[in-house]
């Protein structure tokens, strides 16, 4: 129990991004930072006042410090969004971890289930130079999953219908999405939606991690280049070119705004990925390019929620919480563990079981 104990400790810390000293102050000194490395050493056990207290502390169910994981995942190639440049190493280590506890649970219960569903990875052979190599890639996938030349309803359902394991994490904001491996299995981590944000944003980070699951790119490319490609694979599959250049046609040299809502509404792109996606076209050059942008941003359209147009789609991953409910229903799992799965209380868990027999 207590190497058990110290272990689970370790990854709670991680997973709320505090050192041994800023979570004996926000204990309020009561235990000191060399008694924490010692309970976290599996050299002595923390009283059950304290294991309470660590538990609000560190935002997480008493429980948590005591369950043993049936199955352990490692991260490899792990990948962030550019957006990792505003993250510290420490936020990058908890997100890590946040994932990684997420997975633990989510291969448990597959274990648990006796799953063992097949996946349709995508994968272009290709190495992607230009985007004009991306734009072949989106093209190849849309062929491939015979998604047609029509709007993606739901990028992270089709990406779960295809063996992409995808859960969301409590997140900041500078946070938006990770793809990992985990053995032989492709996995996304996406940041759980805030009330203002805007849902084609998270569209358009599941395909960019998609993308570096899917693309491969010369060992040299520098970091921003190959941002650079997934970004235009992505907005490619959000708007393939036949219909973008229906919608667009040729030499432009201004948009309005309830023609770029008509758009986004249809096929689940913002504007930024759409300026792009007309860039990379060659229907605009740029300087409209830069324009459109400088105007974006000058209009304030780029803080939360100021977006107009929305897209009628959940992008929410839904099979590990089905996956439970069906464990549920086959009596292979009780409430309690169906609460530990759900990371949530027992209590808040029997709130939305909502049984019709």
């Amino acid at each position: 129990m207590e190497n058990n104990f110290a272990d689970r400790l370790i990854a709670a810390r991680k997973m709320a991004g505090l050192s041994l000293q800023t979570l004996a102050d926000r204990l309020g000194n009561v235990v000191s930072k060399q008694s924490l490395n010692k309970y976290e050493q599996g050299k002595m056990k923390p009283d059950s006042d304290l294991v309470i207290s660590l538990s609000k502390v560190l935002n997480v169910p008493v429980d948590f410090f005591f369950s043993e994981p049936a199955v352990a995942v490692e991260l490899t190639n792990v990948d962030f969004r550019k957006y990792s440049s505003k993250l510290s190493k420490t936020e990058q280590t908890a997100l890590e971890e946040k994932a990684k506890e997420a997975f633990e649970r989510y291969f448990e219960l597959e274990n648990i289930l006796n799953l063992n569903e097949s996946a349709s990875y995508f994968e272009y052979p290709d190495i992607i130079t230009d985007a004009k190599e991306a734009d072949k890639a989106a093209q190849a996938l849309r062929k491939e999953w015979n998604l047609g030349y029509d709007p993606i309803p739901d990028v992270v359902e089709m990406l779960e219908d295809k063996g992409y394991k995808v859960v969301e994490i409590e997140a900041p904001v500078s946070f938006d999405g990770l793809k990992a491996d985990i053995g032989n299995q492709k996995v996304i981590v996406l940041r759980k939606s805030l009330p203002d944000d805007d849902i084609v944003r998270k569209r358009f980070t599941a395909l960019h991690e998609l993308a570096h699951h899917a693309l491969k790119f010369s060992d040299d490319i520098e970091i921003k280049s190959e941002e650079k490609l997934c970004h235009a694979f992505a907005c490619a599959l959000l708007y393939p070119e036949d219909m973008a250049r229906k919608d667009l046609h040729n030499d432009r040299f201004h948009f309005y705004q309830n023609e770029l809502i008509f758009i986004k509404e249809r096929w689940g792109i913002s504007f930024p990925a759409l300026f792009s996606r007309a860039l990379q076209m060659g229907i605009i050059n740029d300087h409209v390019y830069k324009q459109l942008n400088i105007c974006y941003r000058q209009r304030k359209l780029h803080e939360p929620g100021k977006e107009p147009g929305h897209f009628m789609s959940k992008e929410k991953p839904v099979r590990f919480e089905r996956l439970i409910y069906l464990a549920l229903g086959k009596e292979l799992i009780s409430v309690n563990e169906a609460a530990y799965f759900s990371g949530t209380s027992v209590w808040r868990f029997r709130e939305k079981m909502l049984p019709l027999l």
